[in-house]
């Protein structure tokens, strides 16, 4: 393969969608236990709060995973930390396979989601390569690629749950990153690290551009906002859909993912438009979307076209925002795209996380108005940030 120095350097469009296709194969490894709770649950005897620590802990892993890995792509060889992470995340998916009680589950899934960072580095690393004008639409291609990866790993893990099991779906996504490490090994690009720094001296500099950088402070809190509402709804959606009269099945849950592909495909306009703009006008826009999206699943939530008008309208609102913060926090310290990034995705899987925890905990307690007073509290959390912190971050 051809070697790179740390200069941007033009990317094939075959290597963009190597990238994207990559980052929603492994991204999907996150999600496969949302449609499958239930079952989970049947089995462990688990229900409520107790089961929705299996999310919940998933996304914490992915958090602390982009807190102490992702900066080594900075540092380290990206290649190689690339196909080692996809390596191990092979074997935490075997151990979730073979959990034997909820408690088991619980810390696979942790593991799952610490290993499972490969995204967060080939984002950056896409970012990086990519010439400034064409920044935010290769970024948004190889969103689309992950945005798309999360929503079919519910379709998959619905079909293959209610065909084969939910076990079966850990072993076939373990099979797949196996293939995907042999993949990426032979056709990613070497590349020299951007900055020779020890990692206890990348862990202190993330301390820095948080205190210095008000930009990101914003985009950062509108991302996990954001993230926090989406995380809400689908946590909840399969636990939802088995409680009405049809008591529908994981497959049914896990099919609504195929409608949101439709949100996947505003990606690459969405970093066209972020490339032309400085604004934040598609960040409000995004956000108010994603509030509109919790008003339309409260009201029609009953049927089933209602939930897709609403999925579709939350994955768009959901992804847009994204998209726009990632652009703008890529254009701030290019020889620190990776720890930008780590401080980003660190406080949006944060606020997955905690979103994931309040999403069932109000199903506990209040039922599906409950999960959608969750998300539009969160949105209109996020445009509030906006409107103040907007005014400070230039």
């Amino acid at each position: 393969m051809a070697e790179h120095d740390g200069r941007a350097a033009p990317l094939s469009r075959g290597m963009v969608w190597l990238m994207a296709a990559a980052s929603g194969a492994v991204v999907a490894n996150l999600y496969y236990n949302q449609p499958l709770l239930g079952d989970i649950g049947r089995e462990f005897g688990a229900t409520g709060s107790a089961l929705g620590w299996v999310p919940t802990l998933t996304q914490v892993g992915y958090a602390a995973g982009m807190l102490l890995i992702v900066p080594l792509g900075d540092s380290l060889e990206r290649r190689r930390v690339i196909v080692t992470m996809t390596g191990l995340v092979t074997l935490a998916l075997v151990g979730a396979a073979l959990a034997p009680g909820l408690e088991w589950m619980a810390v696979a899934s942790f593991v799952v989601g610490l290993t499972s960072v490969v995204p967060q580095l080939l984002v950056p690393f896409a970012a990086h390569l990519a010439a400034p004008a064409q920044r935010g639409r290769v970024v948004g291609t190889v969103m689309s690629g992950l945005l798309i990866g999360i929503l079919l790993s519910r379709t998959a893990a619905g079909f293959i749950g209610t065909h084969l099991g939910w076990r079966a779906m850990f072993w076939i996504g373990a099979a797949l990153m196996l293939v995907m490490a042999a993949v990426l090994r032979v056709t990613l690009p070497s590349h020299a690290p951007a900055a020779a720094l020890p990692y206890p001296a990348l862990l202190r500099s993330l301390v820095g551009f948080v205190r210095n950088e008000p930009v990101l402070r914003l985009h950062s809190l509108l991302g996990a906002l954001s993230f926090g509402a989406f995380s809400a709804f689908w946590v909840t959606l399969a636990l939802y859909l088995q409680s009405l009269p049809e008591h529908y099945s994981p497959q049914v849950a896990g099919l609504f993912g195929l409608v949101g592909v439709a949100a996947a495909v505003a990606a690459p306009l969405v970093g066209r438009y972020a490339d032309v703009r400085g604004d934040r006008k598609i960040n409000a826009l995004a956000i108010g979307v994603l509030l509109f999206s919790f008003v339309v699943l409260w009201l029609l939530g009953r049927w089933l076209w209602g939930i897709a008008l609403g999925v579709i309208l939350l994955d768009l609102g959901a992804q847009a925002n994204h998209i726009s913060n990632q652009t703008r926090v890529y254009s701030l310290h290019p020889e620190a795209r990776n720890r930008l990034n780590t401080i980003y995705m660190v406080t949006y899987f944060v606020g997955g996380a905690t979103g994931a925890y309040l999403g069932t905990t109000a199903w506990t307690h209040l039922g599906w108005t409950g999960v959608c007073l969750v998300g539009a509290g969160l949105s209109v959390a996020g445009l509030l940030a906006l409107a103040i912190g907007g005014r400070r971050a230039p």
